[in-house]
């Protein structure tokens, strides 16, 4: 190395000549002629449905564009693309039938590809149509529904209809509804009547259409809030009173169903399928453990590392939320009136309080207690700039959102189910879906368990309907606890999991049948 050449020259020598090649490199390349990858099917669908042309802003597209994803919960077309009303519209499907009303029965195509990704993960509930069908076991049930339309319940509603069942649908959420989907079902046939959007007149005219049939009369019930069941009760006494069983599957609608027959006005038996250990362990729980982080992020992009979050409500929902919020290191506070929740919630490592003591200083607010104005109109006073409020229960009177409806408040639509709430100093609250259900309106859940509830839905359906005169009386009764494990067992192949028999003299020491049930009806799971 010669005298005037600095130390380590040579390095430095080789290095301008590797960035001479990267640069030398990356000029040939920005020359090279550009060709456009092209996805032909890609582009024959989205010409398909043109998106609409006008006053459209940059920030909109983007906003939009996070919720209307390729996901089983966003529909393809938003409901604000199309302001014509469904109810003012002639469509037929290729049958030339018009038995149903939907957003757009031409989606119909998109929809059956999404409920065929659905079946590969439902294997239970395929296993369950595959092992019925021969016996038709609904043969002569009309099962009148009103849950969530998605290709999860398509599946549903399709194996019902395999295994006999003639069915009539309405959607138990004006926001989670896939358009495609009930566009698929009405192609295929079903009446349903739902779309993404509905307002509150519209929600009770397609539950109506359900009902209210010339030369139909549905015999069975299955209900996810109770609001069909009520509105049969009050509309349609006479029909009310030939049903021979209400299947349910949420908190507020089991709670409407006790209060009927605790007054003495339930005259069919019901089934509580919301308190089934299959419904509360893994679509309450695990569900809710992925499905809250899935609609926060897709509605807000939020980082929750640090962030202050108090979930309302420590039951089963509640439990897989704070599991989910802690898991990314969010520093969660629970409200609870149940001392044992609480006991559990403190136990888990959550501070329990009060609402109203925290409230200024948290960043979200997370309801799912099934219960009434939980948040109120002063918590929202309190809370702080940019405070993010959603609603995890399935009733929309968690978040006392009417009380938002005031002049001196500012109502922002920033994208597809997220209002910003603007009060007259400036401050803004977030708030997602309109107070109504989180996860099923703003993202999706986990079809592996949707195909266990499903399942029990179905099982609690034919065990009604097949029920001999006098097995059940005009009450709510919980699912037996063999179809439980039932239901368990046919998601066991699933993760390839294979079950420890008992022998004969372990099953005499335990005092059980071989082949189950293995837990008593008290047994907390």
């Amino acid at each position: 190395m010669s005298v005037s050449e600095p130390a380590g020259g040579e390095e430095v020598k080789q290095a301008k000549e590797v960035e001479d090649a990267e640069y030398s490199f990356m000029a040939t390349v920005t020359k090279a002629p550009k060709k456009q990858i092209q996805f032909a099917d890609d582009m024959q669908e989205f010409t398909k449905f043109p998106t609409k042309t006008g006053r459209r802003s940059l920030s909109r597209s983007i906003s939009q564009s996070s919720t209307d994803s390729y996901s089983s919960a966003a529909s393809y077309t938003d409901s604000s693309d199309d302001e014509v009303s469904p109810r003012e519209k002639q469509q037929t499907n290729s049958k030339g039938s018009s038995n149903f009303c939907v957003k757009n029965i031409k989606q119909a195509e998109f929809g059956r590809r999404e409920i065929e990704i659905a079946e590969q993960d439902m294997s239970a509930l395929i296993s369950l149509r595959k092992r019925a069908q021969g016996e038709k076991p609904l043969a002569g049930a009309k099962i009148v529904g009103c849950t969530h339309i998605t290709a999860q319940t398509a599946v549903l509603i399709e194996t019902l209809c395999a295994l006999g069942a003639q069915c009539r649908w309405s959607a138990c959420n004006i926001y989670s509804t896939q358009n495609e989907v009930a566009a698929a079902l009405a192609e295929a046939g079903v009446a349903v009547f739902a779309w993404k959007g509905e307002s509150e007149d519209d929600f009770w005219w397609c539950i109506d259409r359900c009902v209210n049939v010339d030369g139909w009369q549905a015999n069975m019930i299955l209900d996810d809030g109770g609001d069909l069941t009520h509105w049969v009760y009050k509309k349609y006494p006479n029909v009310f009173k030939k049903i021979r069983g209400i299947v349910e599957e949420s908190v507020t609608g089991v709670h409407r169903l006790y209060q009927l027959s605790k007054a003495g006005k339930l005259c069919v038996p019901a089934m509580n399928v919301n308190d089934s250990v299959t419904k509360q362990k893994f679509d309450n729980l695990y569900c809710c453990r992925e499905s809250i982080l899935d609609g926060l992020k897709r509605t807000t992009d939020v980082m929750f590392g640090g962030k202050q979050v108090v979930v309302c409500g420590y039951g089963e929902v509640g439990k897989g939320c704070c599991a989910a919020l802690k898991a990314l290191g969010a520093i969660v506070y629970v409200t609870e009136i149940d001392p044992i929740c609480a006991l559990q919630a403190c136990m888990d490592g959550f501070r329990v309080v009060k609402l109203s003591e925290v409230i200024r200083q948290v960043d979200v607010v997370i309801t799912c207690t099934g219960n009434k104005n939980v948040v109120t109109r002063e918590h929202l006073d309190r809370m702080k700039n940019s405070c993010i409020v959603c609603n995890m229960g399935h009733s929309n009177t968690e978040i006392d959102v009417t009380s938002l409806r005031t002049p001196e408040l500012t109502w922002e639509r920033v994208r597809s189910q997220v209002d910003h709430v603007i009060w007259p100093d400036g401050k803004r609250v977030v708030l997602l879906a309109e107070g109504r259900l989180l996860n099923l309106s703003c993202s999706t859940v986990p079809t592996f368990v949707l195909s266990i509830t499903a399942t029990t839905q179905a099982l609690a359906l034919i065990e009604l309907y097949n029920a001999p005169e006098g097995r059940y009386k005009q009450d709510v009764y919980l699912l037996p606890k063999k179809m439980d494990e039932y239901v368990a067992s046919l998601h066991l192949p699933s993760f390839d999991a294979h079950l420890t028999e008992l022998t004969d003299d372990q099953a005499k020491y335990l005092g059980l049948n071989k082949n189950g049930p293995f837990k008593p009806n008290y047994y907390r799971y």
